[in-house]
């Protein structure tokens, strides 16, 4: 390896990972370096763009049909239908997924094309795509809860790095895995789907709390709904926080039909988030939290943060056992169960039990608990994530083993690698 790199390398661990970089400074190193010559043979972008409709059609797929409401801007590509930039003014669209025959998928995974058009037999794809204006995505809304038996709404809030098109097919995955009779929203906020953008995404959640708020507010007045769940993952978690903080300070309360929040591997502050319940007063609705002790994007995310991350504590030791029970929050600790995920951050939607139990306490209005988690069962927590961390550097410690095998990490990290290593000499770090 180039002793520049090796420098860049050294640097950026003692900078960011002193602990890491004592105990296990060759492994890490050595990681970084596969990822480095890996990423140097590998020079092919990976596709994405997987939006526009097909008309063909095949037998035993499913569909699902949801309502998106964005802060993201428009897409040039009808295929890509909305980018990462930041839009004035909430969008709408109208997006009907098709699921390949569950014979022929894994239950609990999203089958990406492997070419452009997809195939409905195997592949998820688009048979509907429309992006539509607010009268519009109210009556398609008001079409959609008249099916749902029990007129429940569930809006989903994904998580840092995430494009539009992976939010929208992996809310449809869960949707069909989960079998919850419920009326699926999908609110999307503008993530640059890049391993390298934590801090624009962080500001990004923090730009679209109004616009989540208006959306909740909007649903709980609505006579044909009769109950919301908001499902939030990873940094998803705080904008989903902060929108239902501001309700409670602007109306004196949570609205009445919000009536469970699943917080799914958070990445909020411990102290913040419990001020953030806090503000919603007595009246406020069933939290779930979902942590994990080896959750290591968390943990990365930590050491830059400086404090614990609601979603890796462990919450039979104080203070925390005490303060989750003052403060109601059920918990489902997932530290002891496998994952097949290197970082332990989980994949709720993955994983076919943990799907099956939150559709079933959505159909059934009851509230998830641990004592409903069968010891044979293997959970696992949600992410679409791949790292949460903050900084270039810290990413790119992060990130790189994961670039080896994801063409996402791999489609960013060669350009971050050289921006870093200008950086550094621009520090004065020896090359």
């Amino acid at each position: 390896m180039p002793r520049r790199q090796r420098y860049l390398i050294e640097w950026v661990m003692r900078r960011f990972m002193p602990s890491l970089w004592q105990t296990s400074l060759r492994e890490c190193s050595h990681r970084l370096a596969i990822a480095i010559t890996v990423l140097g043979l590998a020079g092919c972008a990976s596709p994405h763009g997987f939006l526009e409709p097909v008309a063909a059609t095949a037998p035993g797929t499913s569909q699902v049909e949801m309502v998106v409401a964005t802060t993201r801007t428009r897409a040039d590509s009808p295929a890509e239908m909305f980018s990462g930039g930041r839009n004035v003014t909430p969008s709408f669209a109208d997006i009907i997924v098709s699921i390949p025959p569950d014979g022929s998928r894994k239950i609990g995974d999203v089958q990406w094309p492997q070419q452009i058009p997809g195939n409905p037999a195997t592949d998820f794809v688009t048979l509907k795509a429309d992006i539509i204006d607010r009268p519009q995505a109210i009556a398609t809304f008001s079409r959609l809860v008249k099916n749902a038996p029990k007129r429940q709404v569930l809006v989903f809030v994904h998580g840092f790095n995430n494009r539009f098109e992976d939010a929208v097919f992996r809310f449809a995955q869960f949707i069909h895995d989960s079998r919850a009779n419920v009326t699926p929203v999908l609110f999307t906020w503008p993530s640059k789907g890049s391993v390298f953008a934590y801090g624009y995404d962080r500001e990004s959640a923090n730009y679209s709390r109004d616009s989540l708020e208006d959306l909740l507010r909007w649903l709980s007045k609505n006579p044909q709904v009769g109950e919301v769940t908001v499902l939030a993952h990873s940094m998803g978690n705080w904008v989903t926080l902060e929108a239902l903080r501001q309700m409670a300070i602007r109306d004196g309360k949570i609205a009445p039909k919000i009536r469970n929040v699943i917080l799914a591997a958070p990445d909020v502050d411990f102290d913040v988030a419990r001020e953030q319940i806090r503000t919603m007063g007595p009246q406020k609705p069933n939290f779930t939290l979902f942590v994990s002790e080896n959750d290591r994007a968390l943990a990365a995310s930590q050491k830059v943060w400086g404090a614990p991350r609601l979603g890796e504590i462990n919450p039979d030791i104080e203070p925390y056992k005490s303060d989750l029970a003052s403060d109601k929050i059920n918990v489902i600790d997932l530290t002891t169960f496998h994952s097949g995920d290197s970082l332990n951050h989980g994949t709720f939607a993955e994983n076919p039990e943990i799907v099956e139990l939150i559709g079933r306490s959505i159909d059934s209005g009851q509230t998830l608990t641990e004592s409903r988690v069968g010891l044979g069962e293997r959970i696992v927590q949600a992410t679409t994530g791949a790292a949460a961390s903050v900084g270039q550097a810290a990413s790119l410690v992060v990130t790189a083993p994961v670039a080896v095998v994801d063409p996402v990490t791999r489609e960013h990290f060669g350009d971050e690698i050289d921006v870093l290593t200008q950086s550094v000499h621009d520090a004065g770090v020896p090359h």
